[in-house]
């Protein structure tokens, strides 16, 4: 059975299509066309983006790559950058992504990180978009407990969606408090980077670790697969791999129905423990 999560009054699929480095080489064009294709072909509903990807080029890619498929399918999520997140320029820069993404709303936008305008300010702006239907809903990213707690504090604070983050089984700070926070308020988490990101990959043991090939082994997937499932073994979560290979693309959405043991679990944690302290918040 695929594990589905509700994320903005929506259920899809666990496991859905990061973009992030995609669409700015145009040798590559073609194939990561049929990756985002093949991935929604694959059963994938939530496409993840932002205006800040490849300076709107991978949104560019996003849109016309959904073409062929009914938009009403498609949970979309995209972001805006900090200095474009007032209430004096932020819708404008909502329309540019709109227009580059060939839709006339978003399911889900993303404040991409904390900026120099107030919390307060692009709170209010957010919910005004979405009073006004340009977007279904909103959330944040790259945000610690504390800009959570601030931002539920304000007026429309307690209309937040989701947060993304980087989380992945050699990033677990995020379990020590702010993952149980989230799940006491029901606010979903978009795990980006769930196989690592550009920089933690350059060091990571976890695809090659002894322990995750024998948990991968025992289901008969890659460890690509296993540690996708991993992070979304919680219900709450909502993984965004990303991958320019359309292969590579069905078999991480296939992760979302792969259904971890108790055994596999303990395995995974005494080789990967969960945080006993605060841990600060991972970027990549």
């Amino acid at each position: 059975m695929v594990r589905e999560i509700n994320i903005a009054g929506q259920s899809v699929p666990a496991v859905g299509i990061g973009t992030w480095h995609m669409g700015s080489e145009p040798g590559k064009h073609d194939e990561e066309l049929k990756a985002i294709q093949a991935g929604i072909e694959a059963g994938a509903r939530a496409v993840d983006t932002a205006e800040v990807y490849g300076q709107g080029k991978s949104e560019m890619l996003v849109g016309e790559a959904l073409q062929p498929f009914d938009r009403d399918d498609i949970f979309l999520i995209s972001k805006v950058k900090p200095e474009n997140a007032s209430k004096t320029v932020m819708e404008h820069h909502l329309d540019a992504s709109l227009k580059r993404l060939q839709t006339d709303h978003l399911d889900l936008y993303l404040y991409h990180w904390r900026g120099p305008i107030p919390l307060e300010e692009t709170v209010a702006e957010l919910d005004r978009l979405r009073s006004i239907g340009k977007i279904g809903a909103w959330g944040v990213s790259n945000f610690d407990i504390p800009d959570m707690q601030e931002l539920v504090a304000l007026p429309a604070g307690g209309n937040v969606a989701a947060n993304e983050d980087l989380y992945n089984i050699e990033s677990r700070g995020i379990e020590y408090d702010l993952l149980p926070w989230q799940h006491e308020q029901h606010i979903p988490l978009i795990a980006y980077s769930p196989v690592g990101g550009l920089s933690n990959n350059l060091d990571t043991s976890m695809l090659t670790d002894p322990d995750v090939r024998k948990v991968a082994a025992r289901h008969g997937v890659s460890t690509y697969e296993l540690l996708i499932a991993w992070a979304v073994r919680d219900g709450n979560t909502l993984a965004i791999p990303q991958t320019s290979n359309p292969e590579h693309m069905c078999a991480n959405i296939a992760a979302a129905g792969i259904e971890l043991t108790d055994e596999d679990l303990a395995q995974l944690d005494k080789r990967y423990p969960a945080p006993t302290h605060r841990i600060p918040l991972d970027v990549d």
